[in-house]
């Protein structure tokens, strides 16, 4: 699935071409997601221009003329394509298009949603209530936010019974982080993952907050990472998955690992709430 870096790369990929621009037409070729596209979906949608595009957690939002916002998430294997020009041809898996309308400096280009799996979404929702939508009002703090402190995470994880891997991935506690970006972010800061978060305050709290914004930045840097589906909207592939620390490297050495893997067994893997953690016995505690 895709996580706050990769859809922040798609963000950040798709505001040059689409803020100011008109949705000339929308084609919706199949509904069934995993929340049904509404039966208004492209009437709502045709004639009004882009405003801007934002992301809360793993959503993006695109803010509509008239005060009208999509929500869209990629679920597992969803993407985002762009082109301009000439229409290209459906893919099997071309669920939804908007064509957004030429201009004075760009020609006519079509924005497909591609979704195999078909467990990603699109809901419109009007922009004043937007926090208050089901899908986002109980999401937590963002972490690339100025606000997202070593004192504002110990305060957020103080007391909580799981362990600090646990709840990094909680979504209602921070927003946004996945598997890969907290297995790694718990490399760089040192930390356990088995480690209880209530323990994870003061200096490790300290430690932990502002590690987790700078991979989340360089990974944003690398265009996110591909290990399936993802594609920057251009169809290039992301590359952060070629400077993974720990992720998916079990008896491999780490970063500056000293270690003797015969011994040791080098990066370890166990399952933490269904889902694989990597991780450095020897630098993680």
């Amino acid at each position: 699935m895709p996580e706050l870096p990769e859809v922040e790369t798609i963000r950040r990929g798709l505001a040059p071409v689409l803020v100011g621009r008109r949705m000339a037409r929308v084609t919706v070729r199949r509904r069934d997601l995993r929340r049904p596209i509404v039966p208004d979906f492209a009437r709502r949608l045709e004639g009004r221009r882009v405003l801007a595009l934002d992301r809360r957690s793993k959503y993006l939002i695109v803010h509509m003329q008239g005060g009208l916002s999509c929500i869209i998430h990629l679920g597992m294997s969803g993407r985002l394509k762009w082109s301009a020009g000439t229409r290209p041809p459906f893919e099997p898996h071309d669920h939804v298009e908007f064509e957004i309308a030429a201009d004075r400096t760009s020609k006519r280009g079509f924005l497909r949603f591609c979704d195999p799996r078909r467990f990603g979404l699109m809901a419109l929702t009007k922009t004043t209530g937007l926090a208050g939508h089901p899908l986002l009002a109980g999401l937590g703090v963002e972490p690339l936010d100025e606000g997202f402190t070593g004192a504002k995470l110990g305060s957020l994880v103080a007391g909580r019974k799981t362990t600090v891997k646990s709840a990094l991935m909680d979504q209602r506690i921070v927003a946004g982080l996945g598997n890969i970006y907290v297995c790694e972010s718990l490399f760089w800061a040192g930390i356990s993952p088995k480690r209880m978060a209530r323990t994870i305050g003061g200096r490790r709290a300290q430690r932990l907050a502002p590690t987790i914004r700078r991979v989340l930045e360089d990974a944003i840097a690398s265009g996110g990472a591909s290990l399936r589906d993802h594609r920057q909207p251009s169809g290039e592939l992301g590359y952060f998955q070629h400077r993974f620390a720990v992720y998916g490297r079990v008896g491999e050495r780490c970063p500056g690992c000293m270690c003797v893997v015969a011994k040791t067994g080098g990066i370890r893997r166990i399952v933490q709430g269904g889902r694989a953690t990597f991780y450095c016995s020897t630098k993680q505690r």
